[in-house]
């Protein structure tokens, strides 16, 4: 058996890890097969009961490691308070660890998990904590407001995970960390996750953890310089089209598209070969005669697409492979690594392309870190580039049969006697023949129609920073020009500078250096931002809130914004602030419908 076919030696599975049953029916649904390094080292520690300090980077799959453990020992009936509570730095990070406790919850029932993070209506925050949550994952400062406002009981919590915790603390969150700490039970399970060990870490693991097992994992992640690696933000249901169109200008020899489960794969193969492409699906459903027999059909040319989930795609080695996709965005660094590897072999150059919908742009960052290396923005094809590559590839198609010359004697009789009985030019001719052979599919792509209205940029509301700590004094470091814009909240609104940065920033993916002064009116505000901000940014900003209002950004033509009313610049905002952050005494519905 050759060693290309053959999957790399892998270490522990899940089931090796002591995980209940119903988790681990989830992992399988989910089509996960083998534990990456830092869940192997870290799920049989937590379930012993041990505190963990987990050192490893962003994307080495920490969310399994510390979800995975807390799920198994959960008691769904035990009471309605929270028995875990995850402390991410950003809403973004939030989310998407809330999604994976529910992803892996899927088989327990009477689980419930709860995001809390700034930005978000406080309404269905209370209703679901009044019903009764197991899991809470939040930011900082939205945890410390309901432990303010005595609406988070955290009096039976028994799990306490704090991911990502070297950057919480960059962000100023120090001060609520430690005091979310104090306010929860003595006795309870604690993991801390950091990609460093600063000293603040070191001084919160000595004061809140007991006797913790340090876990380190180092990543491999470098990438090859024979690699151009490139990506297209897309939207989940536009990656069929994309990839299609892909697949139609480039000129590839064979390909791997990744995708992250088992179903998908199928599902995936399944759909490209019905648009004429030799496609064909690896997964860890396949039996290893298959496997080898589908390898080697992408060797010998007979098969150009795999599609395929990373443990499948373990020790795969075809030289053929000229381009990888990412359909889907690993969730660690180290898959990506491995992924792009399987193209650029024997010292040929090779290409990467990843799908990266607006909600995985943390997933990009990671990997931009984390490999030192920066892929580029690619554009979808266009509907002229596409056109373009089919009528080329329709005359070298006219050139190569032109070549054959013994296959054609027989055809140009055929045609010269149809051109004598029925008196037809030999070009209308051509033209008949070429229809009959492409069939009813048009030839050329349509441009599809435009919206009458101005189509929004599909985003994610919560695709950037999440709620920003308190703000300390220091000046803008941008140099670009700014404009003065209005929004429609003010003073009676009850909205704050750091609540207006928050929600423009989140919103709009700015930074805070993108901001100059904010000026609060009783009616409206005057903010200060890039004179030229993008439309995807004017498109993201279309829908946002600011204390259950629409701000309505507009520019402003009058005065720029003054110093006065609350500027941004140089002002610090304290916990005594917090009061007016907006927190509604009593829930009111929008006057406005949608």
């Amino acid at each position: 058996m050759s060693s290309d076919t053959s999957p790399e030696p892998t270490g522990p599975t899940f089931d090796d890890l002591g995980l209940s049953a119903g988790v681990l029916d989830a992992i399988k649904d989910l089509g996960y097969e083998t534990p990456s390094a830092i869940q192997a080292a870290t799920i049989p520690v937590l379930l012993e009961g041990r505190d963990v300090v987990g050192l490893a980077q962003t994307g080495t799959g920490k969310t399994a490691a510390f979800a995975l453990p807390v799920l198994s020992n959960l008691d769904p009936y035990e009471t309605k308070r929270p028995q875990a509570l995850v402390l991410a730095p950003t809403r973004e990070l939030a989310i998407q660890v809330c999604e994976a406790f529910e992803r892996y919850a899927q088989n327990l029932p009477g689980i419930r998990v709860l995001p809390i993070y700034g930005g978000s209506a406080y309404g269905p925050q209370l209703t679901a904590l009044k019903r009764g949550v197991h899991v809470v994952v939040g930011t900082p400062g939205r945890i410390m407001d309901h432990l303010d406002k005595g609406t988070l009981d955290l009096s039976e919590l028994r799990f306490l995970v704090l991911d990502e915790a070297d950057e919480m603390l960059s962000m100023g969150f120090a001060e609520d960390i430690e005091t979310i700490l104090a306010t929860t039970p003595e006795e309870k399970q604690v993991a801390l996750f950091s990609a460093t060990m600063p000293r603040q870490i070191k001084a919160l693991t000595g004061q809140y953890l007991r006797n913790p097992k340090e876990v380190q994992v180092k990543s491999k992640t470098a990438t090859a310089s024979n690699i151009t690696q490139r990506y297209l933000m897309v939207s989940y249901p536009q990656k069929l089209d994309a990839l299609t169109r892909i697949l139609e200008v480039e000129n590839f020899e064979a390909m791997i598209v990744f995708a992250r489960t088992k179903s998908e794969t199928d599902t995936l193969a399944e759909k490209l070969r019905a648009r004429g492409y030799a496609a064909a699906a690896i997964n860890g459903d396949i039996a290893q005669n298959q496997r080898e027999r589908t390898v080697n059909q992408l060797k010998d040319g007979s098969l150009d697409i795999l599609v395929a989930t990373d443990v499948a795609a373990r020790g795969l080695d075809v030289e053929r492979i000229s381009h990888v996709v990412n359909y889907d965005l690993p969730t660690d660094v180290e898959s990506y690594v491995h992924r792009i590897g399987r193209t650029g072999r024997a010292g040929r150059s090779g290409d990467s392309i990843s799908f990266v919908t607006p909600r995985e742009r943390w997933l990009l960052k990671a990997i931009e870190k984390h490999t030192r290396s920066t892929p580029a923005q690619m554009q979808l094809p266009s509907v002229d580039e596409v056109n373009a590559t089919r009528l080329s590839r329709f005359d070298e198609g006219i050139t190569s049969a032109l070549s054959e010359k013994d296959k054609l004697g027989f055809f140009r009789d055929v045609v010269a006697h149809y051109v004598s009985e029925f008196d037809v030019p030999e070009l209308e001719v051509a033209a008949a023949l070429a229809t009959m052979l492409h069939g009813d599919e048009p030839m050329l792509l349509e441009e599809q129609p435009e919206p009458v209205r101005r189509q929004r940029v599909e985003r994610d509301r919560d695709h950037d920073r999440g709620e920003r700590p308190r703000e300390s004094s220091r000046s803008r470091v941008s140099d670009q020009p700014l404009a003065t814009y209005r929004i429609n909240v003010g003073k009676r609104h009850r909205v704050e500078p750091r609540q207006i940065v928050g929600a423009i920033a989140n919103e709009g993916g700015l930074r805070r250096a993108d901001f100059g002064n904010i000026s609060i009116r009783p009616d409206f505000s005057l903010v200060e931002l890039p004179a030229d901000l993008a439309p995807e940014t004017w498109a993201a900003l279309e829908s946002t809130r600011i204390s259950g209002k629409l701000i309505e950004l507009q520019l402003d033509r009058g005065a720029p914004a003054g110093r006065s009313g609350g500027g941004y610049r140089g002002r610090r905002d304290d916990r005594d602030d917090r009061r007016d952050d907006g927190f509604p005494k009593k829930e009111r519905k929008p006057r406005h419908k949608g």
